[in-house]
């Protein structure tokens, strides 16, 4: 069975760390196959030596729902360690808060998407780090979703934000370890970083064939199927169609009162879209866009994994039910992920040019050739940080 870098880290309880000082940061998600919690697994293979805890976006407990949803600073209750929010009022670590450790371990599940915070996270700790002299180092987990797809187009400058500060595309095909080490060398942060690798992680894998249990490491991604379908159903987050929050299937499904079935599948006919089934239904959110209102709108289905396209999917979409109805359909407005004047759908496609070629009624796969002379060029840049075979 694969390991993770969590686990091959206490099973060696050396890896340079005798008597040094340790933060952990890591969230409720961030267990052994067994459901052991890495605070405990860490305590019990290095004695004495963690100090503090810190908590990305959602919480500790994964527990906060939405973007700009802080959480405050706390006390872990089974530790006594305290627990800095880096998702709260400051997303960046300050220097203070590295004064009493050597080593920040990271232990964070990530789904393989530009858009997913705890990245930046890291990254942010990455810069203070190199400003204290603390060292980083990534248990590095699985991509849930692949090592060996990526899709999209590459982040525009302009377009940086807490959603993506590096060139990378949506699906960016990369570990944690990998992309935090990306980051490190391309955003010219140089802090000190090494990465725990797993054992047994092949890059072609989906989670599913790592035998390794899905705990959810926020409360929108319940499930593998969720982050599946993120790196496409992530761009209803700055419109108002609802993305299915306050349902039991948050991002499989999304949909609108006013959208037609019927209408939106005609449309899609002229763009191909494998390894999917868009089935029709209507749900109604309990919470978020459209609470308590019916939404007509679509499950997806992933029939094949290998051969799904989830950003050209729900481009493909979006570029449909805009053209159908243009005086319901509306994006969302600033704030987004503290950002206050840019328009929040630009973030998350991260070149304004696309969003307005889309508005334009470009096509998809005319979009996609459109982009592919830079996605070449990432994977090329890729290569350098690649771990696994």
């Amino acid at each position: 069975m694969m390991q993770t870098g969590l686990e091959q880290l206490c099973r060696s309880a050396a890896a340079g760390l005798d008597g040094k000082r340790l933060g952990l940061l890591c969230n409720q998600a961030s267990t052994d196959s067994r459901f052991v919690h890495s605070r405990d697994l860490l305590t019990a293979a290095f004695p004495g030596q963690l100090t503090c805890l810190f908590s990305p976006q959602h919480g500790f407990f994964s527990e906060k729902q939405d973007n700009m949803i802080e959480s405050g600073h706390g006390q872990d209750l089974v530790s006594g360690l305290p627990v800095y929010s880096l998702y709260g009022e400051t997303r960046k670590p300050y220097p203070s808060m590295f004064a009493d450790i050597d080593v920040l371990l990271v232990d964070l599940i990530d789904v393989g998407t530009r858009v997913y915070t705890f990245i930046w996270t890291v990254v942010h700790c990455l810069e203070t780090a190199a400003a204290t002299g603390v060292k980083i180092m990534i248990l590095d987990r699985p991509n849930p979703i692949g090592g060996h797809l990526v899709e999209g187009n590459v982040l525009r400058e302009d377009c940086a934000s807490f959603v993506g500060r590096c060139a990378i595309p949506m699906r960016h095909g990369l570990t944690l370890g990998e992309l935090a080490l990306l980051c490190n060398q391309e955003l010219a942060i140089g802090a000190e970083l090494e990465v725990v690798r797993m054992s047994g992680w092949k890059r072609n894998m989906l989670f599913p064939a790592t035998g390794f249990p899905w705990v959810f490491p926020s409360p929108n991604m319940p499930s593998f199927t969720a982050a599946l379908v993120y790196p496409g159903q992530v761009i209803w987050e700055g419109t108002n169609i609802s993305e299915a929050r306050g349902t039991t299937l948050p991002f499989e499904l999304f949909g609108a009162p006013f959208i037609e079935h019927g209408a939106v599948l005609d449309c899609l006919r002229a763009t191909e879209l494998p390894g999917c089934c868009l089935r029709p239904l209507r749900f109604e959110p309990t919470s978020g866009k459209w609470m308590g209102q019916a939404c007509n709108g679509f499950q997806i289905h992933v029939i094949d994994a290998e051969a799904f396209r989830p950003y050209r999917t729900s481009l493909a979409l979006l570029q449909a039910i805009r053209r159908l109805y243009p005086e319901q359909f509306a994006y969302k407005q600033p704030p987004y992920e503290y950002e206050f004047e840019r328009l929040p759908m630009d973030l998350i496609i991260g070149d304004r040019a696309i969003r307005e070629d889309l508005e334009n009624g470009v096509p998809i796969m005319e979009l996609e050739r459109g982009w592919q002379a830079e996605l070449d060029q990432y994977q090329e840049r890729r290569r350098a940080v690649l771990l696994y075979d």
